[in-house]
């Protein structure tokens, strides 16, 4: 089942996320829902809250390469970042929740990141590159942050009513989203 995406605007997307333990109900089949609904609206990652879930829940895949190595597809329940290093690097970051808007984002390129998957086994490992952005990206979801968020006061300033745009609905999506500041014609 595809999920709509919450877009722009929406208090669940500014949230600090709960954690969850392993007896969430439906968590397996919540988890497919997600895959299939990133998948449909073409992302690369995807965070509960962005389906409208205050739960510390998040899922990647970056695909694989032409050759089809470096596949990173995985699923964070309560995950926690320990350490984030290196030097940060500017990439054009977008969001499932705020489509048509991209900007320069800076982020370290390595993460050491703990978290349980959805077979409740906890991991601790260092991830890098692109895989390591995604991650950071779809954890500031569940920290109740925007990609948005970390842009200079001037920039979300010219992209204000853009934003508000989003927020009431006027804006085309390839994929079905809910607006929170949608008007209720009868």
């Amino acid at each position: 089942m595809k999920f709509p995406i919450i877009a722009y605007g929406d208090p669940v997307l500014k949230k600090v996320c709960a954690p969850i333990d392993e007896n969430y109900p439906d968590l397996k089949q919540l988890i497919s829902n997600m895959f299939e609904t990133m998948y449909h609206a073409h992302g690369v990652g995807l965070a509960a809250p962005q389906v409208g879930l205050p739960i510390r829940l998040f899922i990647v895949d970056t695909g694989a390469d032409e050759n089809d190595k470096n596949k990173f597809k995985k699923v964070f329940i309560n995950a926690e970042i320990i350490e984030e290093t290196g030097e940060p690097w500017a990439f054009n970051e977008g969001c499932l929740s705020i489509p048509d808007v991209r900007e320069d984002v800076m982020r370290k390129p390595n993460v050491r990141i703990k978290y349980f998957d959805e077979n409740w086994v906890q991991h601790e490992e260092e991830v890098t590159g692109m895989p390591a952005r995604v991650i950071q990206h779809e954890y500031d979801h569940i920290e109740g942050k925007l990609f948005t968020d970390t842009l200079s006061l001037l920039r979300k300033r010219m992209l204000k009513s853009k934003l508000d745009a989003i927020s009431k609905g006027n804006i085309k999506a390839d994929y079905k989203m809910r607006f929170p500041n949608q008007s209720k014609k009868r």
